[in-house]
Order: structure tokens, then C-alpha cells, then sequence
């Protein structure tokens, strides 16, 4: 299982030639596939029990490391090169984004005791796929990098669909579609897949209602 957490670097390193290549879609889809390993290697760890065969080596620590790189340091690269900023803003987004991924990296209390992510789980991997697909305003993309940011330090709820009990198996599914629906969306104009353009957007409501959900209840405990 550590070697499958491991091969998250190889696919990291995939995706930041294929930003050097000024290759967009392919650096989307490396961290893609880097973002799949993330989702089930934890789970298949846990339940190899690795922990009791390999016990002087720490999984987690491998696991943040690749995190970083994959979730966070590649894809504020990709925002600088592939996503229009404002003026004078490209580098300060960036280290916001690289600023408040440490924060949340190394917050002992990022996840609550039913496993959702405390705050925004630095998953600008998944904010640039965002960025680059929807080609918002350079001044709405800068803000939204600030809103995300600000959100890390939060106690608002995000959903992690491999590790929150409730509802799992529809949380899988959606976002195994949510992964469908963006590829698909990368490999062809949204004219020619409207159904990948509508499964996004339901998919993507489906997240931030659960998140908007689980926060609401501690709102208003």
C-alpha cells in the first residue's frame, strides 16, 4: 500500500512536465489520477492494516508530503502559467495558495470526528480544473483564491467522500461521476458533451450542499 501512496509522486511528476510542456489538460489529468490514488490508498492501508507490518514507517507523513505536491505546490504552479490573473497578482496568488496549504497541512485538526475536512482542504488541484474549465474574470479568479484561502482557517465542513461513513457509497459515486464529467470536459468542448457539462454541475451542487449541510448543524446546535 506505501507503494501505492508513493506512486503519487511519479504522477505528480508527470503532471509538472506536462506544465513545463505547456501541456494544460494533461497536467489536469496526472493530478487526476494522482487525486484517485490519494482517495483510495488511506482506505486500503487501513484495511491491509500496513500499520502492523510496517510499523517504523509512517504512511501519514508519505501521504502529506505527496499531498503537498499533488493537491497544492503543482497546481498553484498550474494557476500561475494556465489561469488569467489580474496585473501584478499571478505571483501573490500563488503564495497565498502555497501559505495557507502549510497551514492546512499541518493543522492537527483538520478533520472532525466524523471525518470531514475542518476548513478548505487546500484541494486547489480541484480549484484549478475549476478555474480553467469555467475561464472566469481574472479579478473573480483572484478573489476566489482569497475566499479559499480564508476559508482554510474556518471550521466550516468539507466533504471527504472516502472517509465520511454517512452516505458513502453515494458519495463515491458522485464523485467518481464529478471525475467522469471533468474529464470528459478537458478532452472535448463543453458543445459536444452536454451531459458532461450537466453531471458536473449537479455533482458539484451535490458537494457543496453536503458541505453547507454538515456545517449548518453545528450553526445551529
Amino acid at each position: 500500500m506505501h507503494a501505492l501512496t508513493a506512486s503519487g509522486v511519479l504522477l505528480g511528476t508527470m503532471a509538472l512536465l506536462a506544465l513545463i510542456d505547456t501541456n494544460p489538460v494533461a497536467c489536469l489529468l496526472w493530478l487526476g489520477a494522482a487525486m484517485m490514488v490519494d482517495g483510495f490508498d488511506g482506505t486500503l492501508a487501513r484495511k491491509y492494516e500496513v500499520k502492523t507490518v510496517l510499523p517504523h514507517f509512517d504512511g501519514s507523513t508519505l501521504d502529506m508530503v505527496i499531498d503537498y505536491l499533488t493537491w497544492a505546490f503543482i497546481p498553484a504552479l498550474f494557476i500561475y502559467f494556465f489561469v488569467p490573473l489580474p496585473p501584478y497578482l499571478a505571483l501573490p496568488a500563488v503564495f497565498v495558495i502555497l501559505l495557507s496549504s502549510m497551514f492546512c497541512f499541518c493543522n492537527v485538526d483538520m478533520k472532525s470526528q466524523d471525518n470531514y475536512f475542518v476548513g478548505f482542504p487546500a484541494a486547489w488541484n480541484i480549484a484549478a480544473a475549476y478555474f480553467y474549465l469555467l475561464d472566469l474574470s481574472p479579478w473573480v479568479t483572484a478573489a476566489s483564491i482569497v475566499v479559499l484561502a480564508l476559508l482554510t482557517v474556518t471550521k466550516m465542513k468539507f466533504l471527504h467522500p472516502f472517509r465520511v461513513r454517512r452516505f458513502m457509497p453515494l458519495n463515491i459515486a458522485v464523485t467518481l461521476l464529478w471525475c467522469v464529467c471533468v474529464t470528459a470536459l478537458l478532452l472535448s468542448t463543453s458543445a459536444h458533451a452536454t451531459w458532461a457539462l450537466w453531471g458536473w454541475g449537479l455533482t458539484t451542487a451535490y458537494f457543496a450542499g453536503m458541505c453547507l449541510w454538515r456545517s449548518a448543524q453545528e450553526w445551529f446546535a
